[in-house]
């Protein structure tokens, strides 16, 4: 398996993880994420992906799963038998899957709430707060509505706008695009490069949409069944016939229907 060639800021080092103490959803993952980078989870539902990033950020545990194998290191230090808020104090923050916003604030108390690990620092939270309109102007308008009656693209701001609240060096995102317009995903999509050119943040993005994911990320690792099938820098798995016909949805002669493949002849040539 390739490496990424930077000393990395995130290491997944062969991890399992079990839930109720008897199912295994991941098995013998590895992957990293160089500070100030970013990288791509790929594979259909159901591959492993969001277990995995709750894996990292130790929310996995209280969904009654566990990594029973492996390790979690970030910033050098292993962080997967921590307290989940221990792990945002370090700076690893996770988006979830499906715009999770708490619908009864309005959007402004909202983005607060993800700054409740910096104490009482009053003035360096209202200038995070500033550089989150600046970057989601759109909010600005909408910061006393109640996030329950905002649209999707606007939950999804405001859900990595709560996330750069807490000051973070990594950022975890479970499915950006899930649900958007395209022209929102977009737009969605190129904030988060600026935020990472900006900002310095790195970004490990979990994606079934592999053309924008490959198209703004460095590196990818594609999932399968728990495991992690296929890994390289985005040009080369842009590149590789396999993934452009199954993620890509791109042959020889064009593109090609999701329902026209079939999975196992996938499986039999990655895994020969």
């Amino acid at each position: 398996m390739k490496t990424i060639e930077q000393t990395p800021l995130l290491k997944v080092n062969n991890i399992e993880v079990i839930y109720e103490h008897i199912i295994l959803v991941l098995k013998g993952v590895s992957l990293e994420v160089p500070s100030g980078g970013i990288v791509s989870l790929l594979g259909a539902n159901g591959a492993g992906k969001t277990t995995t990033l709750k894996a990292i950020s130790n929310l996995v545990k209280a969904e009654r799963g566990e990594v029973t194998k492996g390790t979690v290191e970030f910033e050098g230090k292993r962080i997967d038998k921590m307290y989940a808020p221990a792990v945002v104090k370090m700076g690893l923050i996770q988006i979830m899957e499906g715009r999770r916003t708490f619908e009864h604030l309005s959007v402004e108390d909202d983005l607060l709430t993800g700054a409740y690990t910096r104490g009482h620092d009053v003035k360096g939270i209202k200038q995070s707060l500033d550089m989150v309109y600046n970057y989601f102007p759109r909010l600005v308008d909408r910061r006393n509505a109640k996030t329950g009656y905002i649209s999707g693209g606007e939950m999804q701001m405001c859900a990595i706008g709560r996330a750069l609240m807490a000051k973070p060096k990594l950022m975890l995102l479970d499915e950006p695009s899930m649900g958007l317009a395209p022209l929102l995903v977009q737009e969605i999509f190129e904030i988060i490069v600026k935020l990472n050119e900006k900002e310095n943040v790195a970004m490990l993005l979990a994606e079934q949409n592999a053309i924008m994911a490959l198209q703004y990320a460095k590196y990818g690792y594609i999932m399968e069944n728990g495991r992690v099938v296929l890994d390289g820098d985005a040009e080369t798995l842009s590149d590789n016939a396999d993934v452009r016909e199954f993620y890509l949805g791109l042959t020889e002669i064009g593109k090609k229907s999701y329902r026209d493949v079939k999975h196992y002849k996938r499986r039999k040539r990655w895994l020969a």
